[in-house]
């Protein structure tokens, strides 16, 4: 975690700095400003759009019963991404709009989300996804527990509706 803030706070800065400098003396100091200001604007205007179609796929999978998991990762992305578009600077606004934008981001999701189940230990169902597809599929050993009395499910009322596969 230090270095992580190491690198947040002294590495990006300075790298800003440079990348600004050495646009600057290409463009100038006016169109530069200019640049970076567009930047901005044009970074405001893409994440609101995003985050507005973001919201209603959320809104839509809630209202469908769906869990939203792909929705609340592209909301992540968006947000995290309209931080550094705002940040002024050209290496955070590339970063940010990679975040941002709808093609980049489904491939910086389908990342987060594989890293996410492999590390909470979640697992693929047999006949879901396409390592199940592939015969590629290993089974693991499941440990189970004992569920306490209180917090079982009475016998009248029904399970919950299972989940579709996406």
């Amino acid at each position: 975690m230090p270095a992580l803030l190491l690198v947040l706070f002294i590495v990006v800065p300075i790298v800003e700095l440079w990348a600004i400098i050495q646009v600057g003396s290409w463009l100038g100091v006016l169109p530069t400003i200019g640049l970076l200001l567009l930047s901005a604007i044009l970074g405001t205007w893409l994440v609101k759009r995003e985050g507005a179609k973001v919201w209603r796929a959320f809104r839509g999978a809630i209202e469908a019963g769906r869990v939203p998991a792909k929705e609340t990762a592209d909301g992540v992305l968006v947000v995290f991404g309209g931080a550094l578009l705002l940040t002024p600077g050209f290496v955070t606004d590339i970063v940010g709009l990679v975040c941002v934008a709808p093609p980049t981001r489904a491939l910086l999701r389908k990342t987060l989300l594989g890293l996410a189940t492999s590390r909470v230990g979640v697992f693929r169902w047999a006949g879901y996804g396409r390592a199940a597809a592939s015969g590629t599929e290993t089974v693991r050993k499941v440990r189970s527990r004992r569920v306490p009395a209180a917090d079982r499910r009475p016998a009248n009322v029904p399970p919950p509706p299972s989940l579709p596969p996406e």
